[in-house]
């Protein structure tokens, strides 16, 4: 079953979250993340959650998808991310 990570991304330094995106592009290549969305034009259709960048990976499973997040270049693109932003994230598994 697929799963997919989704990230809610607010920017607060655009300098350090340009140095996360390289190493954080580096781990979805390695780890076989197919990017869905990628920022984009968000229109908030209902509720008050009013997020400025999204981010949806497909992996073919939860595993690749933890696999992913926990691995050495993905731990170096959090590490780089300190301080750059506001960031939530989830796995969810596909129907």
């Amino acid at each position: 079953m697929p799963a997919f990570i989704i990230i809610d991304v607010t920017v607060t330094d655009a300098d350090k979250m340009a140095a996360y995106r390289e190493w954080s592009t580096k781990a979805m290549k390695e780890h076989g993340a197919e990017v869905l969305v990628r920022g984009g034009e968000i229109e908030v259709l209902e509720g008050d959650w009013a997020p400025s960048r999204l981010v949806v990976l497909k992996f073919t499973d939860r595993d690749a998808a933890k696999g992913f997040y926990h691995s050495e270049t993905y731990l170096r693109a959090r590490q780089l991310r300190e301080n750059a932003g506001i960031v939530r994230m989830v796995v969810v598994d596909g129907a």
